[in-house]
């Protein structure tokens, strides 16, 4: 059996059938901003799922992962210097109240910590009874059992589950730029007032929603979510685990509106995309109120927390970014996926197209034939993966201008097939 067929007999993919999967393909090298995919060397457009920033074989990045002194050590009880210095490296690069760092091993652990924090940091202050999360329609924060039920209810991938779930609270989903910001933060405040017995804490993903769709939101829904935090006692939750590391145009999609969360969840680009890892961060507030609740403990410890390797890596990742070409390279970006995009607006089937940052989103009106758009981006040299009915665009950073056009006919060529 070739390992093609073992794979599409035995391996599942991301939201793949097992019994019918649909194509997959085999990658055998990856440099710059190029995949090798079925022999074919093609410009990756989604930086690996959002994460792989830098592109691949990063000098610094592979230097990084030689674990000349060891690869892994348990946190518990324990610590290293990778850690310490990842830690200070993201104190140091997020807002200043944010000075506690649990160090997670995926970005749906992340969420879920940052779930158990606002839920013992209410028990901690005696209000056990706040049980729940307000969030906002259009989201997603992960595929685990707390992350899917701050998910969207209805339009997203988890509404199977809903019986078994959470209940949580749902505002209508933020406007667009420009859009009408008082209407929706009256329906938000609206909610937060009638639920403000069982409401623990608010999450979001600041301006751009990831995995719920890609909608992208005015930056004064951000201030708005923060005064109705304050206004209610509720701890509010930036997921910039898609957003963060300057994906949207400013290091973080917070500092936009120059809003402060008090609990912070990151990831897929902390390591370049090279390993797995997250991070939650909190106030000093949140950290006694966990401290004072009844366990006096945060109730979280994954195996691989702290690993020392992806800690090793972050590092190296960061300092690539301490060098501030990304935000050059980022806003180069935006412009070419807005002039090579905009072209679409007046085609057939196409009802929004959106760019942010290094972000650029076509939306159909129908579901995207994932296999046809998907061959034709590849005939035209680039990787692209659609979903429900988008068609978009991550790309590394270090794509340069004429591999972002390369990326727009790409995405043309997808939107006619698809």
């Amino acid at each position: 059996m070739s390992g093609l067929d073992f794979d599409r007999e035995h391996l599942w993919h991301p939201y793949t059938s097992m019994t019918n999967p649909v194509p997959t393909r085999v990658v055998t090298a990856a440099s710059g901003v190029r995949l090798t995919i079925d022999g074919q060397e093609v410009i990756d457009g989604m930086s690996s799922w959002w994460a792989a920033i830098h592109g691949y074989d990063v000098p610094a990045l592979n230097q990084a992962l030689r674990a000349d002194e060891f690869a892994h050590v348990m946190f518990g009880g324990l610590t290293h210097e990778p850690a310490i210095a990842l830690g200070r490296a993201l104190i140091d690069l997020t807002p200043q109240p944010l000075q506690h760092v649990f160090l997670a091993d995926s970005g749906s652990v992340s969420v879920e910590v940052a779930l158990k924090m606002a839920l013992q940091y209410q028990r901690g202050i005696g209000r056990p009874e706040r049980h729940q999360m307000l969030t906002i329609k259009g989201g997603y924060h992960g595929d685990t059992f707390g992350a899917m039920s701050v998910c969207d209810p209805a339009g997203g991938m988890h509404s199977m589950w809903s019986a078994i779930l959470p209940e949580q609270v749902f505002a209508p989903k933020p406007p667009a730029p420009g859009g009408d910001v008082d209407t929706w933060a009256q329906e938000l405040r609206d909610l937060a007032q009638s639920n403000a017995d069982s409401l623990a804490g608010l999450i979001a993903e600041p301006l751009l929603q990831g995995a719920g769709g890609m909608h992208v939101y005015d930056p004064r829904c951000l201030q708005v979510m923060r005064e109705v935090a304050d206004e209610f006692g509720l701890i509010l939750i930036f997921d910039e685990i898609a957003t963060g590391f300057g994906r949207t145009g400013t290091f973080l999609a917070g500092d936009r509106a120059d809003v402060t969360p008090d609990i912070l969840c990151l990831g897929k680009a902390l390591t370049g995309g090279y390993l797995s890892a997250a991070a939650a961060l909190c106030t000093t507030k949140v950290a006694k109120g966990i401290g004072a609740s009844d366990s006096g403990v945060l109730m979280h410890g994954p195996t691989f927390m702290g690993n020392p390797l992806a800690c090793r890596v972050a590092l190296a990742s960061l300092s690539l970014l301490a060098t501030g070409a990304w935000q050059a390279q980022v806003a180069a970006i935006e412009t070419g996926l807005t002039q090579g995009l905009s072209r679409l607006r007046q085609q057939g089937g196409v009802i929004d197209v959106r760019t942010i940052g290094a972000v650029g989103v076509v939306q159909l009106d129908h579901e995207v034939d994932v296999v046809a758009a998907t061959n034709a981006a590849l005939d035209a040299g680039v990787w692209l993966r659609p979903f429900r009915d988008l068609i978009y665009t991550m790309p590394p950073y270090v794509c340069q201008p004429a591999e972002i056009d390369s990326i727009t006919t790409a995405i043309a060529a997808a939107v006619r097939a698809g």
